[in-house]
C-alpha cells in the first residue's frame, strides 16, 4: 500500500502540484483515520472497510473492461462488499462466500449469456483477492486489542514501503522482479525488510505494550516479507492488462487498490500471528 511515503516526495517524476496534493491527503486522511480507528463508533471503521471493498471491486473489474476483457463490474461490487460484510456475521464468511461464488458462476444460465470463462474468473479474483483478504481488517479489529493492532499494521507496513522507495531509489542497482515490476529492487526489498523490524519494534511498546520483543521483531519481519508479496501480486494484475494504477479515488495517491496492496496480505498475516501465538489478549 502507498499511503504517503518519504519516497513519494522523493520522486523526480512527481510534479510539484502531485507533491503538494499527496501532502495534503496524507494530512488529512491520517488523522481522520487514527480518529476512525481509535475513537469512532465501530460501525465507522466497518463502513469504511465496506467502501474499499466496493470501490477496490470496482476498480478491479475496470481495468479488466479497459484491456477488453469482459466481466459483470457491478455483481463483483455487490459480492465483493457482502462477502466483505460476512465477517462480522455470527456463522462467519464461509456461506456469504459460498452464496456469491455459486452466484458468480451462475451468471451465464440466468442471463442467457454466451458461455464465457474470463467474468467468472475475474469475479472468483475479486471475492478471494479483494473481500477475502480485506475482511481479515474487521477481523483484526474486533480482537480486545483490535484498534492497536490495525494502527500497527498500517503503521509498521506504511513506513517499511516508504524505506523501501528511498533505498530503492537512491542504491537499487539490482531488480527484484523485472518483468512483474522493473522498479523494485533487492536493495529496496532488503530496506523495506530491515524497516519493518525497526518500526515494529518501535511501535509495540507503544501501541502494544504487553508484547515481548522477540513478538514484534517476529511481527516486523512477517509484515516485511508478507507485504512485498502483496505489492507483486497487486502489480503483476496491472501488468497482465497494461495498466499503472487501477484509479484515481484519492488525490495524488491513485486508487483504493493501490493503497491496498500490502495491507491485503498483511491484515490476514497480523491477525494469524496475533491469534495463533496467543499474543491477541
Amino acid at each position: 500500500m502507498g499511503g504517503l511515503s518519504v519516497a513519494a516526495l522523493r520522486d523526480d517524476t512527481v510534479p510539484a502540484s502531485g507533491v503538494w496534493t499527496r501532502a495534503l491527503t496524507a494530512a488529512v486522511s491520517v488523522p481522520a483515520f487514527v480518529w476512525v480507528v481509535t475513537r469512532a463508533p465501530w460501525w465507522v471503521f466497518d463502513a469504511l472497510i465496506l467502501g474499499l471493498a466496493g470501490a477496490a471491486s470496482w476498480e478491479l473489474g475496470r481495468i479488466f473492461e479497459r484491456a477488453g476483457r469482459p466481466t459483470h463490474r457491478w455483481l463483483g461490487v455487490v459480492t465483493a462488499v457482502a462477502v466483505t460484510a460476512a465477517f462480522r456475521a455470527p456463522g462467519g464468511p464461509v456461506p456469504a462466500l459460498a452464496v456469491a461464488i455459486l452466484v458468480v458462476l451462475s451468471v451465464p444460465i440466468w442471463k442467457g449469456a454466451t458461455p464465457s470463462a474470463e467474468p467468472a474468473t475475474i469475479g472468483l479474483l475479486g471475492l478471494t483477492y479483494v473481500s477475502w483478504l480485506l475482511g481479515h481488517g474487521l477481523l483484526l479489529r474486533q480482537l480486545p486489542d483490535g484498534p492497536a493492532l490495525v494502527l500497527f499494521l498500517v503503521g509498521v507496513t506504511w513506513i517499511g514501503e516508504s524505506a523501501a522507495y528511498l533505498v530503492g531509489s537512491a542504491l537499487g542497482r539490482h531488480r527484484l522482479a523485472p518483468v512483474i515490476s522493473p522498479r523494485k529492487t533487492v536493495e529496496g526489498a532488503v530496506a523495506q525488510l530491515l524497516t519493518s523490524v525497526v518500526a515494529s519494534l518501535a511501535l509495540a511498546p507503544w501501541l502494544l505494550p504487553e508484547w515481548p520483543p522477540a513478538a514484534a521483531l517476529g511481527a516486523g519481519a512477517l509484515l516485511g516479507l508478507v507485504g512485498q508479496v502483496g505489492d507483486l501480486a497487486e502489480s503483476a494484475i496491472k501488468r497482465s492488462v497494461g495498466a499503472k494504477d487501477t484509479g484515481s479515488l484519492i488525490p495524488g495517491h491513485g486508487g483504493a487498490l493501490d493503497r491496498l496492496d500490502s495491507l491485503l496480505f498483511n491484515a490476514p498475516a497480523l491477525f494469524y500471528f496475533a491469534t495463533w501465538t496467543g499474543l491477541a489478549r
